[in-house]
């Protein structure tokens, strides 16, 4: 397990907790720094993410993968567009899961996120996840119960799979408060630079904030496991969001131990001209 800054590790879920998201903060209320301190510290955290991101790629022998889940409005569009602001595109690749398509829905649930797992010496990162089916999925009743219920021991397994094979997961909750999720829709409905964000379907699925809790809470309680942690980040400011996900992600790549390759023997022999 990775030695997690004490921000960090004030997010953590850890392996075979009970979670009550009642009782994690979605605000900034426990920073200990100011937001123009921490706006300071991201930018240093990514500045080393850029160069960590080269040491993966020349190591060669680990992937990471980010997942982002939260409810509408969470800031997921945004915390890949900030975090992820520095690196080299062709190292990184975003993948986007929107409802399953009818080649999709003829495999199992975890065919097309298995497809888009990284490579070696590559980041991936999930714009929403496998998690779907034990949250849209179970929420609007699209699978029934024994089918969703059995798939937290199915995600478990797959992951601990992934991380064997050299993937290191990184699983982010991002934690927004029901009064912040109603004022980024009002945000969207107001401002016509935004209207585009805009879905009605997102005032229908608001209304459900409650069942969607109850899954999370579930989500995050059963497969929050020592090869795939869970972190549920305060996400109502994005400055605090930001800084907290930087300092994980740099953590989690100084704990992977990379290295340079060796360079080919006699390389001093060269001659250059």
């Amino acid at each position: 397990m990775s030695d997690y800054s004490p921000l960090v590790k004030k997010t953590l879920i850890k392996p075979g907790t009970r979670v009550k998201l009642k009782d994690l903060p979605t605000d900034a209320k426990d920073a200990t720094l100011d937001k123009s301190a921490a706006k300071e510290q991201t930018k240093a955290n990514l500045e080393q993410l850029a160069e960590l991101q080269e040491l993966l790629y020349a190591d060669g022998r680990h992937a990471l993968l980010v997942l982002l889940q939260a409810m509408d409005a969470g800031g997921k569009d945004s915390t890949i567009r900030r975090i992820f602001s520095s690196v080299n595109p062709q190292g990184c690749r975003v993948t986007s899961f929107k409802v399953p398509t009818p080649l999709e829905r003829a495999h199992d649930f975890l065919w097309r996120h298995h497809r888009e797992m990284p490579a070696k010496g590559m980041i991936r990162i999930h714009n929403r996840s496998h998690y779907e089916t034990v949250l849209v999925e179970r929420v609007k009743n699209i699978v029934p119960k024994s089918v969703w219920q059995r798939r937290y021991e199915q995600i478990a397994t797959f992951e601990s799979m992934l991380a064997s094979e050299g993937t290191t997961i990184v699983k982010i909750y991002l934690h927004l408060s029901k009064d912040e999720q109603k004022e980024r829709l009002l945000d969207r409905q107001q401002r016509p630079e935004k209207h585009w964000k805009f879905n009605p379907s997102d005032l229908e699925e608001r209304e459900l904030w409650d069942d969607y809790q109850v899954a999370f809470e579930d989500a995050l309680s059963k497969t929050s496991i020592k090869e795939a942690s869970w972190f549920a980040v305060p996400a109502d400011q994005k400055w605090y969001r930001d800084l907290i996900i930087s300092d994980l992600i740099v953590g989690k790549l100084k704990s992977l131990d990379l290295r340079y390759p060796d360079a080919p023997e006699g390389i001093e022999k060269y001659d250059i001209t």
